[in-house]
């Protein structure tokens, strides 16, 4: 996996939101440049040395064989909402200084207002 840099929220146009974090996969990468700067880091073992499972999307640690996916232990764990409608939902609560209501946001995820409001509160 190539180096990713992530472009800091502030001042990203809607163009450059879309080209960054366009696609689950974009959204996917991100987190996990964000989350592993240098690298994957075996949140049991310490370890760097791991193997990629690429349809189930984990992590499997060389050393200790435990698995994790890089949404564990994170705001996005054990939810079905995919990286992009979390990624898209961060970005307009914070373009609109949390004045986006949740019936708004939900129309426009296409999501439930419940799912929403659990958004909301987890950001």
């Amino acid at each position: 996996m190539t180096e990713n840099t992530v472009p800091s929220p502030e001042g990203l146009s809607p163009a450059m939101f879309q080209k960054y974090f366009g696609s689950e996969r974009k959204c996917h990468e991100a987190l996990i440049a964000l989350r592993w700067p240098n690298g994957f880091v075996c949140p049991h073992c310490q370890d760097t040395r791991h193997s990629y499972c690429v349809p189930k999307r984990v992590f499997q640690c060389t050393s200790c064989r435990k698995q994790t996916s890089v949404r564990a232990g994170t705001i996005f764990h054990k939810s079905r909402t995919p990286l992009s409608k979390w990624f898209l939902a961060i970005y307009l609560i914070g373009a609109s200084n949390n004045k986006i209501k949740n019936v708004e946001l939900a129309e426009f995820l296409g999501i439930e207002p419940d799912t929403a409001s659990g958004m909301r509160k987890k950001y």
